[in-house]
């Protein structure tokens, strides 16, 4: 199939752009040095290129549907669940179908306790920064030793700087990595285990201390994370069409908005184009001020790029993947909602 002939919006990934993607990450963090988080492309068949590429074999979910679908397709040789889930009797499902090592993040007695009904690893999760979940580091020590008291492994301690990962200043980002990584070995040397894990794409090579990395944006990539000057390439890209014009008004219309790109971190990039604003089902563009003055013509086809990859490829059922003009596989979006 060619890729103009796709229906769209469809989401398009250069094959070579990606693969590049898996080498680079791999060269720096290799193997176990990197636990890429599924939750940012959500595709199983994405998950077992990356794992027969670029070698790694543990990988990072957000939710109990990601664990769930990577350990159906023969991919949960290690799999953490890095959020906290209250749900007990889903997580002791997984642990005893038997195709998976499961461990889960806990903060509380409350997730321990879900924990030890399911018979899971634990990682203990600390709060570094971020205003999300995670225990404070002093805290680390009690839940670590609630938990091995239920009979839980605590395999060691996670933090993610999520604050800190898309600074654009690279020297900012590198101390504040180093002022969160104090407050999780501080935490580890509490907790005890073999695993220390944080991170992400934008502090991947920043990381000295932490076992292993939780990235995953680097594979696809986005406007947001292209402003740090990573050496990842774009490999993700909507292909739209352009459904109106106005001349007179001075504006085109392309058929895909917010419910087909993740919106958080801003307006999508159309190269060429300025993006004027999105709606449900629509992008509206003005020519660039230093480009062609004219409008593209009804039933071109362009190329919007996304500002927030995760939620974006969320929205979709499957993805594309390209050698130039041709497409070579469909890879499902098969581990969407929750």
């Amino acid at each position: 199939m060619n890729v103009h002939d796709l229906p769209t919006p469809a989401l398009v990934v250069d094959a070579a752009a990606l693969d590049h993607n898996i080498d680079t990450m791999a060269a720096v963090r290799p193997g176990a040095a990197l636990r890429p988080h599924v939750k940012a492309f959500k595709s199983t068949a994405m998950a077992r290129h990356l794992a027969d590429r670029g070698g790694h074999r543990t990988f990072c979910c957000a939710t109990l549907k990601e664990m769930e679908g990577m350990a159906a397709a023969g991919l949960g040789e290690d799999l953490l669940l890095a959020n906290e889930t209250l749900d007990a009797d889903r997580l002791a499902t997984l642990v005893r179908r038997g195709d998976a090592h499961v461990t889960v993040a806990v903060d509380s007695p409350e997730t321990v306790e879900v924990a030890a009904q399911a018979g899971a690893d634990v990682l203990v999760d600390v709060d570094v920064g971020l205003p999300r979940c995670g225990c404070l580091p002093e805290e680390a020590g009690r839940i670590a030793d609630l938990a091995r008291a239920r009979g839980l492994e605590v395999r060691g301690v996670m933090g993610y700087e999520g604050h800190v990962v898309a600074n654009p200043d690279r020297s900012r980002r590198s101390g504040l990595v180093e002022e969160c990584m104090a407050l999780l070995r501080r935490a580890h040397d509490d907790v005890g285990g073999d695993i220390t894990s944080a991170g992400g794409t934008g502090t991947y090579d920043l990381h000295h201390w932490a076992r292993e990395v939780q990235a995953g944006s680097y594979l696809l990539m986005d406007t947001h994370y292209a402003r740090l000057d990573l050496p990842f390439r774009q490999a993700l890209q909507l292909m739209v069409t352009v459904t109106s014009t106005s001349p007179t008004k001075g504006w085109g219309v392309v058929d895909a908005g917010l419910k087909a790109l993740g919106m958080d971190h801003g307006n999508p990039d159309l190269p060429g184009w300025n993006v004027f604003f999105c709606s449900d089902e629509h992008t509206t563009f003005l020519p660039a001020p230093d480009g062609d003055t004219g409008l593209p013509t009804v039933g071109s086809r362009l190329w919007l790029v996304p500002a927030h990859v995760d939620p974006t490829v969320a929205y979709h059922e499957r993805l594309y993947v390209t050698d130039g003009d041709d497409v070579i596989e469909t890879w499902d979006v098969d581990l969407r909602n929750w």
